[in-house]
């Protein structure tokens, strides 16, 4: 442990979002997105009345978060499936690689819970997990013979399962850029793989080829009343997403698209509509406790200038599939902030443990013995860098910056509010210009704020740097006094975002003036993260005060 390790204490986050402050919540309502921040690509099961849904996590680490609720309202976050360096391997790669679209199914012929998904790192691929009791953790993984993305497995009622994904189609019959098909597999459940030969393209493109539809992917099948469902999104995970369905009467084909498709999206509607959600797809169903269906799904609450910084969220809708087909209820209109929840369930956002939505304060003084689940890596474990003082927690640095593509001694938590402040006390004194510590912005190695404490000469300063496609400025440097403890603050208002600090803790210092949130939005900087906003710490430092 270094000598002057940094510790951060009393840890305030606090969303301000207009949409809460419009829309209050009258008695028997919950608020939509159900999880706010990059929880994207959920997927969702159901064991009697436990239900079980996990999400992307790409190279965060753990991987794989997994949330459990009663109700599909109040859901507690109880862990992550990759919680082992042995299960996901993310220590040398990007941040938008890694773990994608992972799928959770309960089997009821053996009573066990798979987690299948693929993972873009560490020579995994496609890979299984499962376990008798996911709050018991998780198996090591089972690498699967297939290539393509986007697994999910079916149980049917006869103890047969399945494995369906994306793939891209037979060598030499791609047709146009972004054709893909939907490919079955038969599953041996012994062995837990594939049976090599068992493959058939079930739908090729998506609903109707002739339109030449892209990224058919996130496949599930459903059955009901003897008929077997697969429901897909169609037109790439942005502005063009949608979810679609099929029907056959068997698991392996011939399946039918629905005539009603799409049954989400949100890419036909003005763009100018108040309070958007928009990129809606990549859906999973599940019955709920009321014996009516819902679906999850991702979207996007784009800011005033229609940046993407907090990320893919998940949502939820009824779904009536009273007829043949399901159709999410009011997923082809603009989707609203809130919702009313099912009968007999009381939304407790907040309390007793269950994940806050709309507008709430998450504090932090790091005294208790287990890390909050929000707290997260990247490309490692947290526990190499962390340790809990009486005086809060300490981080270690690492002699590895922000911009590199390594594990990086830095403890995350998820923008998940277009307007939010964001502050922590950081007790620090650096020995040298290559040590900083405080706080950053990240929307991935090479777009990112960092606003720390470093040392030059014999004095100390504060400094922002803002890195753009892998390029750093200093944006402003300040000396200070490090003699007492050090507030740090970042807040946004919607795409203006301040960075400050405070030698009192009551009167805020700006440092830099407002700066753009451009650089925090996937949709300038790509990939498929949100902005996660981390405390840092480094002996590999480049932002030296001008």
């Amino acid at each position: 442990m270094a000598k002057n390790a940094p510790v951060f204490s009393n840890f305030v986050y606090e969303g301000k979002d207009e949409v809460y402050k419009n829309h209050p919540l009258k008695e028997g309502e919950f608020y939509n997105p159900i999880l706010q921040g990059a929880y994207p690509d959920p997927a969702i099961t159901r064991k009697g009345d436990d239900y079980y849904m996990v999400h992307s996590s790409f190279a965060m680490f753990p991987g794989v978060p997994i949330f459990h609720s009663k109700d599909l309202v109040n859901w507690t976050q109880i862990g992550h499936v990759l919680d082992r360096t042995s299960q996901l391997n993310v220590h040398d790669t990007g941040i938008s690689a890694g773990v994608y679209a992972p799928d959770i199914e309960y089997n009821p012929n053996n009573d066990t819970f798979y987690m299948i998904t693929t993972a873009f790192a560490g020579g995994l691929g496609n890979i299984v997990v499962k376990t008798k009791d996911p709050l018991q953790g998780w198996s090591e993984p089972n690498k699967l013979q297939f290539d393509g993305i986007d697994p999910s497995l079916f149980f049917d009622d006869n103890g047969k399962a399945y494995v369906v994904h994306n793939d891209a189609p037979d060598k030499g019959k791609e047709l146009y850029e972004g054709h893909r098909v939907i490919k079955i597999w038969e599953y041996d459940l012994e062995k837990d793989q594939v049976v090599a030969g068992t493959d058939k393209i079930i739908v090729d493109g998506g609903v109707d080829i002739e339109k030449k539809p892209i990224w058919i992917e996130a496949p599930h099948i459903y059955k009901k009343d003897g008929r077997y469902y697969l429901m897909s999104a169609e037109g790439g995970t942005g502005g063009n997403h949608s979810e679609v369905v099929f029907v056959s009467d068997d698991p392996r084909g011939p399946y039918k698209p629905a005539p009603n498709n799409p049954i989400l999206s949100q890419r036909h509607l003005n763009p100018n509509r108040a309070n958007k959600v928009d990129w809606a797809g990549h859906a999973d169903l599940v019955e709920g406790p009321d014996g009516k269906h819902y679906g999850v799904f991702l979207g996007i609450r784009p800011n005033e200038k229609g940046r993407v910084n907090i990320g893919r969220e998940t949502f939820i809708l009824p779904v009536d599939w009273s007829g043949e087909f399901p159709v999410f209820v009011n997923g082809l209109i603009p989707i609203e902030p809130k919702l009313k929840t099912p009968e007999g369930v009381e939304n407790k956002t907040g309390e007793e443990g269950f994940f806050p939505n709309g507008n709430f304060t998450f504090t932090d003084n790091f005294t208790s013995e287990k890390l909050d689940h929000r707290w997260i890596g990247l490309r490692g474990p947290r526990e190499d860098f962390i340790s809990s003082t009486k005086k809060g927690l300490k981080i270690n640095p690492f002699p590895v910056n922000i911009k590199e593509v390594k594990p990086t001694s830095t403890l995350f938590h998820r923008q998940q509010h277009n307007t939010f402040t964001y502050t922590t006390t950081l007790d620090y004194k650096p020995a040298s210009e290559k040590d900083l510590a405080g706080i950053v912005a990240l929307q991935s190695e090479s777009f990112n704020y960092v606003f720390g404490i470093t040392k030059k000469d014999k004095d100390y300063y504060v400094v922002l740097q803002r890195t753009e496609k892998g390029q750093s400025k200093i944006i402003a440097s300040s000396k200070i006094d490090v003699k007492q403890p050090i507030r740090l603050q970042v807040k946004a208002d919607e795409d203006d975002y301040q960075f400050s600090y405070s030698t009192n803790g009551t009167d805020f210092v700006n440092v830099g003036g407002t700066v753009s949130g451009d650089i925090l939005s996937t949709n300038v900087a790509g990939g498929f993260t949100g902005t996660l906003l981390g405390l840092y710490a480094t002996s590999a430092n480049d932002a030296n005060p001008q």
